[in-house]
């Protein structure tokens, strides 16, 4: 888990890649591009690590609280977590970090049906904040 040590931390702050808004469909300009991005990090940071106890390092998020709701809760959390592929499929994500992206939505919905265990899982395991890193991978490596 050392590749996410600070994964929030990083992804909260961010610069926004220099890539050319042209080549995105329905993105503007760089600012609605920067906009866009700074959306989805919030979105995912506060799903993810919004939060921390005293006295414990482990960061959680809405997600964590959204598990203590049966059955609803869960959906609630896959909703969240498929729209920020979803935003990533729009900024023109290739399909392979797609697969990727959808691949950790899927572990932690599915380990997260486990009762207590899957929610601890869930609180560790950040699908959210993996994807936003995937997707700004992605711009970076475009740019």
């Amino acid at each position: 888990m050392s590749h996410l040590a600070g994964i929030g931390r990083v992804a909260a702050r961010h610069a926004v890649p220099r890539i050319s808004a042209m080549h995105i469909d329905g993105v503007k300009d760089s600012a609605d591009l920067a906009r866009r991005l700074d959306r989805l990090r919030r979105l995912a940071w506060l799903l993810n690590g919004a939060f921390r106890l005293p006295g414990i390092r482990t960061r959680f998020g809405v997600d964590t609280l959204l598990d203590l709701v049966p059955g609803g809760g869960d959906a609630v959390q896959l909703a969240l977590s498929l729209y920020i592929v979803w935003e990533a499929w729009r900024l023109g994500v290739s399909r392979s970090i797609l697969r990727r992206m959808m691949l950790n939505v899927a572990i932690e919905a599915s380990i997260g049906l486990v009762p207590i265990a899957g929610d601890v899982f869930d609180t560790v395991f950040k699908a959210d904040l993996r994807n936003m890193a995937l997707i700004d991978a992605e711009l970076r490596r475009r740019a």
